[in-house]
């Protein structure tokens, strides 16, 4: 199944690979606009170190960034569901920062906490913690509430119901918040680069924009995606190992092998 389906991914991307090709060759659009794949490919090769050199920084501020995203979605979850005061006065609070464009925040972030790695980790933070808490907390509050009433008609504790049965039936869900917040988690970083750094795979676009270099800003946004995508399925893995009694299946494919 997992290889039939990596067989089918690279298909696609041969075959969208393919389209970008014959779309330069029809629109005969200049190197500097659009460059062909032979070109980006090309540039990745001449351009290796110093382009992973900048995915390692931008890796690291990802890495760091997820981690203190979904610790602080997690408490943020917990702490809401655990007392009704919080969530009369925190919840609120919570939906209404996400009304505020993190993009508006990102050159507060710079200002504050400088050009270096902290202000691309805040920045990653605040955008993973939002999916993680939201995702967690709605599924410590549909607890199925016949195993509630078992619980407390056997003189559970509140502490034990929360970190007994809620928490563990709300797993599935907040691995679901994870999977979102991993998806997400480069665009902080990067848009934190765009704003100012001085080193990562924003910051070497930005670079490359201003000298034309379309090639180096294809190749560094290649490897953005890859990083991306690997930390996607690694995330996914992690979680289907750590909760294997959730399985996630289509209607179609539960007869499938």
């Amino acid at each position: 199944m997992r290889s039939g389906a990596l067989s089918r991914g690279l298909v696609v991307a041969a075959g969208l690979v393919l389209l970008w090709q014959a779309f330069v060759w029809i629109t005969a659009a200049p190197p500097f606009l659009l460059p062909s794949p032979g070109r980006v490919a090309l540039a990745l090769w001449d351009r290796g170190d110093i382009i992973l050199g900048h995915a390692a920084v931008t890796l690291s501020e990802i890495l760091v960034g997820l981690g203190l995203g979904a610790l602080a979605g997690v408490l943020a979850a917990l702490l809401l569901a655990a007392f009704a005061q919080a969530r009369r006065w925190l919840l609120p609070v919570l939906l209404v920062s996400q009304a505020v464009p993190v993009f508006a925040i990102a050159p507060l972030l710079t200002l504050w906490l400088g050009f270096g790695m902290a202000s691309k980790v805040a920045m990653a933070a605040i955008i993973i913690f939002f999916p993680v808490a939201s995702a967690f907390l709605d599924g410590l509050r549909r607890t199925d509430p016949g195993w509630l009433e078992l619980a407390r008609s056997m003189g559970a504790s509140r502490a034990a119901i929360l970190f007994r049965l809620r928490v563990p039936a709300a797993l599935p869900a907040l691995a679901s918040g994870l999977r979102v917040a991993t998806a997400v988690a480069p665009i902080g970083a990067v848009v934190g680069e765009w704003v100012g750094a001085s080193a990562g795979l924003g910051f070497l676009m930005l670079h490359a924009n201003a000298r034309s270099q379309a090639d180096v800003m294809f190749a560094a946004l290649a490897v953005l995606a890859a990083i991306a995508l690997a930390l996607w399925f690694a995330m996914d893995a992690l979680l289907r190992a750590a909760i294997p009694w959730s399985r996630e299946t289509f209607p179609d494919e539960e007869t499938q092998p």
